[in-house]
């Protein structure tokens, strides 16, 4: 799937073009491997909650207040990364 692909999806709407690329991305082309990656990394950020810890709230509101969304969404795919990576499956390097 080409940039452009991907960038007449948004402009269309096509919310469903782009779920698929982020599965098949994820998934290492198995988009049924790429919905398994995703949940992994919710799974592992609502176990840490259910510890109930105390967080830096602070930051995390002071973060999305002064960011840009480029920014935000680029730190996104580092969460869904660590968060994969904790879960002790992980197929893919990290790396963006």
């Amino acid at each position: 799937m080409s940039l452009q692909y991907l960038q007449e999806a948004v402009a269309s709407g096509d919310t469903e073009k782009l779920i698929r690329y982020v599965r098949l991305h994820l998934g290492d082309g198995n988009e049924e491997q790429g919905r398994r990656e995703i949940d992994k990394a919710w799974i592992e950020a609502l176990k840490q909650l259910l510890q109930l810890p105390p967080t830096d709230r602070e930051f995390i509101h002071e973060t999305l207040a002064t960011k840009d969304a480029a920014t935000l969404a680029h730190l996104f795919f580092h969460l869904h990364f660590y968060f994969v990576k904790q879960s002790g499956e992980w197929i893919h390097d990290g790396t963006l």
